[in-house]
């Protein structure tokens, strides 16, 4: 084993740990809750030795990082996940790996998911990024709707072809008045998924939590929590 698989098997044990035990103290099987291994700024390399080692989905938050990088890693049986506020312009070239885009926060971005996975003959599932720091008819800071344009844009989303509405996403926010308090914050994303499944039954994804707070968002109910990272180490900077 190399020093750095060896390094990334450690710290996803660490994980699986983690998990493992947020899981048993709230009571939910460990199968209820999907590792996705955050693999921005890191090589296609890593990405090759996650697999190895049992990792299944992996997400990015940039285009010109994460094209090249699912290029190179094509032939691996990974699920790719588009986490990051996603630009129209580059729908096309996103649509051709992903399939899921999680940042899913206004009108305009479903049209260009919808055309393109169309063309591209893929379906692609999205979900509604919520900014629990918004208000009613804001986005984000980072990205999102608000929570009151959830239903209108999940329609959409709906009723696109080529498109799959798979459920919710959110970052704890740093200000508002969830700012601090991530597990009230993921608590009321369940409550909104609760919300949207009346209508979508099927969009039972929850993906929330990181690896500073992954624990609340097991608590809170999350089916996928989004870790870079505690698995992958803090990059160095550069100068």
């Amino acid at each position: 084993m190399t020093d750095r698989k060896d390094e990334l098997a450690t710290n996803l044990a660490k994980v699986e740990e983690r998990i493992a035990r947020a899981c048993e103290a709230a009571g939910r099987p460990r199968d209820e809750v999907t590792l996705i291994v955050v693999t921005k700024t890191y090589p296609a390399s890593d990405v090759r030795i996650l697999a190895d080692l049992g990792v299944r989905h992996v997400a990015e938050n940039k285009d010109q990082d994460a094209a090249p990088k699912a290029a190179e890693c094509s032939e691996l049986s990974l699920q790719w996940h588009f986490v990051g506020q996603l630009q129209t312009n580059k729908v096309r070239s996103v649509v051709g790996y992903a399939d899921f885009v999680q940042s899913v926060d206004r009108s305009r971005l479903v049209t260009a998911l919808s055309k393109e996975a169309v063309r591209a003959g893929r379906e692609i599932g999205c979900l509604v990024q919520v900014a629990l720091d918004a208000g009613d008819e804001a986005r984000g800071e980072r990205g999102g709707v608000a929570p009151g344009g959830i239903a209108e844009l999940a329609d959409r989303v709906a009723g696109a072809p080529g498109l799959r509405l798979a459920g919710l996403m959110t970052v704890a926010p740093l200000t508002g008045e969830y700012a601090g308090r991530q597990r009230a914050a993921f608590e009321r994303l369940m409550d909104l998924s609760t919300d949207l499944r009346r209508a979508h039954p099927a969009a039972n994804m929850v993906s929330a939590g990181m690896s500073a707070d992954l624990e609340e968002a097991v608590a809170a109910g999350a089916t996928h929590v989004r870790v870079g990272t505690a698995v992958l180490g803090v990059r160095p900077r550069l100068g």
